[in-house]
């Protein structure tokens, strides 16, 4: 079996080089690359069938290249290693994992006994492999009395696009009634409202959502991106859409 770590900082990628041919005697190369955009390459030239790969990185993110690599070999195990357990990185990982796919996610705060536990569980005995912290958020989504459901999100991202409640209704084929109320139980669980009845009310409410959601790290800069590229994709493939 061969390995690909796709990690940024070179003192982890020495750690976790170690970390694999300690945890898998069974590997006969760990290969090695320094951002996504190497990463999605040197996967789709070596046909990589087990990645480590950290989510936060310069050119291309771990999320980004995962989903181009799972899209070409969904049976691909990947195992994340991040510093980050913020809503916005579990989320972006969890909406790109394919149907039935073997993937982990654990923390570069765990001990080196866990992540040598992960590559095993992972890469041979093909176990998703969660990090509690992480796994908690997960499960926050799936309350509707806390966190956003998965249907809000995407609502709320098409938001921090700028997207109008018609644009936003027109795209995900809904009635402009049912995007009102999603965004009504979004601003609820935001803790989003404005302050009184004046007229001149001190929030805008969508704006508000926005910020509120980049301060409790339900969104970030990496979440936009992808949305926002989602969306360019979209409006090339159909011009008036959204309009």
């Amino acid at each position: 079996m061969n390995v690909l770590i796709v990690e940024d900082d070179a003192l982890h990628r020495s750690y976790l080089g170690d970390a694999v041919r300690a945890a898998l005697p069974e590997c006969n190369a760990v290969m090695e690359t320094d951002n996504g955009r190497l990463g999605e390459i040197q996967a789709r030239s070596l046909q990589a069938e087990f990645v480590v790969m950290d989510l936060q990185m310069s050119e291309r993110n771990g999320i980004e290249a995962a989903r181009t690599i799972w899209r070409e070999r969904p049976d691909t195990k990947i195992l994340f290693w991040s510093n980050y357990s913020d809503e916005a990185y579990v989320r972006g990982v969890s909406r790109i994992v394919p149907e039935g796919a073997t993937y982990g996610y654990v923390l570069k705060s765990a001990s080196d006994e866990r992540l040598r536990l992960a590559l095993r569980s992972v890469f041979l005995e093909s176990q998703c492999v969660i990090d509690r912290e992480v796994r908690g958020i997960q499960q926050k989504g799936l309350s509707s009395g806390h966190g956003l459901t998965d249907a809000e999100y995407e609502i709320l991202l098409d938001v921090a696009l700028g997207l109008t409640d018609k644009a936003i209704a027109n795209r995900k084929k809904l009635s402009l009634r049912t995007v009102q109320n999603r965004l009504q139980h979004l601003y609820e669980k935001l803790g989003v409202h404005q302050d009184g009845g004046d007229v001149d009310s001190r929030f805008n409410l969508r704006a508000r959502a926005v910020a509120v959601a980049l301060l409790r790290r339900v969104l970030n800069a990496s979440a936009v991106e992808r949305a926002e590229r989602d969306l360019q994709d979209e409006l090339s493939w159909c011009p008036g859409k959204g309009r």
